[in-house]
């Protein structure tokens, strides 16, 4: 991103084939191709495939075309250049159009990164205000930002920036220190800290989060026991009650004087009325269940102690059951959106490990380069810290797809051209 030739122009003017660099073109070649294969296949899993176009993969995307225009771009002349042993053989107009969209799709791809961060912030830290089926006006707003300050940090490249006397035109780099450093701070040094401030935090709520729902389903189970022993224990005293209260002994039809026609010779008969919220009556039998009835009495003594007045019973019943169905989908939601986002934990280690040994390299080096004129820094690495950072466009869609079971189903059927 600061130098495309890193290494000194010789003086004796165009590379000899015994200068050529043929290792630029071994791992050069194969890195364009892993790039756009990988971004390719990538945007056409979210275009293509329904369940695939949600939220935090809209973001995905903006990254992965940050990272194909990369490799369309950038790094084919780069590699051109590198293969010549460092010696640019182009205009300098090229030169600035390809500084300026180096520095660009760089940008590009990092702040993809950290609008990745933020997104799965809110995902995992906020569930309720997070909805992953929907493309909203933040996300939107996120991704734009990503791009308008991308080519705000590139665009004085383009401006003339690049344009100083005596350049030599055998190289093609940044010209201007100042902006080397500039570009350094608003590419990494701002948008680094802020995803490992994220991660960390996000990394926390998940623990938080798995470690609370474990002591909440301990204490609801020991809870629900306690209540269901409370329920049956005074289910068990109004059912006496009420046996006491609801007895009727029928008489045969010689005993009653006044009985109108004789009745089948049983002893005794049990009539429990259970009244429902709709005004029911059912007979039970004595000899019925006594399971059965203590259950169907523990609703009863449920019903009976809510103040039911006519409508106004109802109408109460209905909204604490609206509240409780209310309560119980926030929770599912919750659930469900931390559920999935708990997986993140096994990623987050890798995401931030892979984008700090590609990028970090890469700037400490330019950065030390400008700042430190005393310290001799060698082309060599110079070239190695920059192949680095453009290998961090070829792992993206690893690290964001792969681990993902839908875009792994989704991609082996667009290899495999099955519909």
């Amino acid at each position: 991103m600061a130098n495309v030739t890193p290494s000194e122009a010789p003086s004796d003017g165009d590379a000899t084939p015994e200068e050529y660099n043929y290792l630029a073109l071994v791992c050069g070649i194969p890195l364009i191709l892993i790039i756009i294969l990988g971004n390719v296949l990538v945007c056409l899993s979210v275009l293509t495939e329904r369940s695939l176009k949600t939220a935090t993969n809209y973001f995905i995307v903006s990254l992965a075309v940050a990272d194909l225009l990369l490799a369309v771009l950038v790094l084919p002349l780069y590699v051109y250049s590198e293969f010549l042993g460092g010696i640019w053989t182009l205009s300098m107009y090229i030169c600035d159009a390809l500084m300026t969209m180096d520095v660009m799709l760089c940008t590009a791809s990092i702040l993809n990164l950290c609008a990745i961060s933020v997104d799965r912030y809110i995902a995992v830290v906020v569930p309720l205000k997070y909805n992953r089926n929907q493309f909203s006006v933040r996300q939107l707003a996120l991704i734009t930002a990503t791009w308008v300050l991308s080519l705000g940090v590139a665009s004085p490249v383009i401006f003339g920036l690049n344009q100083v006397p005596n350049r030599d035109p055998r190289v093609c780099k940044l010209e201007d220190d100042r902006f080397v450093v500039y570009s350094s701070i608003c590419s990494f040094f701002v948008p680094c800290p802020v995803m490992l401030f994220l991660y960390y935090w996000m990394f926390r709520g998940l623990k938080r989060w798995s470690s609370g729902r474990g002591r909440s389903d301990v204490g609801q189970a020991a809870r629900g026991q306690q209540s269901l022993s409370l329920r049956l224990g005074v289910a068990l005293q109004k059912e006496k009650g009420r046996a006491r209260e609801k007895v009727v002994y029928l008489m045969p039809a010689g005993l009653g004087p006044t009985s109108p026609s004789p009745l089948s010779p049983l002893s005794a008969v049990t009539t429990v009325t259970d009244t429902n919220l709709e005004g029911q009556t059912m007979a039970v039998p004595a000899e019925s269940d006594p399971i059965t009835t203590q259950m169907d009495s523990a609703s009863d003594a449920e019903v009976a102690d809510k103040p039911a007045a006519g409508s106004g019973g109802k109408e109460n019943g209905l909204a604490k059951s609206h509240g409780s169905r209310r309560r119980m989908r926030r929770h599912t939601k919750s659930s469900r959106v931390s559920g999935r986002e708990r997986k993140a934990m096994k990623v987050l280690p890798v995401v931030v490990g892979v984008f700090l040994a590609c990028w970090t390299p890469f700037f400490v080096v330019h950065v030390t380069k400008v700042l430190c004129t005393s310290c001799k820094i060698e082309a060599p690495l110079i070239s190695v810290v920059t192949w680095l950072g453009y290998v961090n466009s070829a792992v993206n869609p690893i690290i964001y797809t792969a681990f993902n079971t839908e875009f792994r189903n989704v991609f082996h059927k667009i290899i495999c051209c099955r519909t």
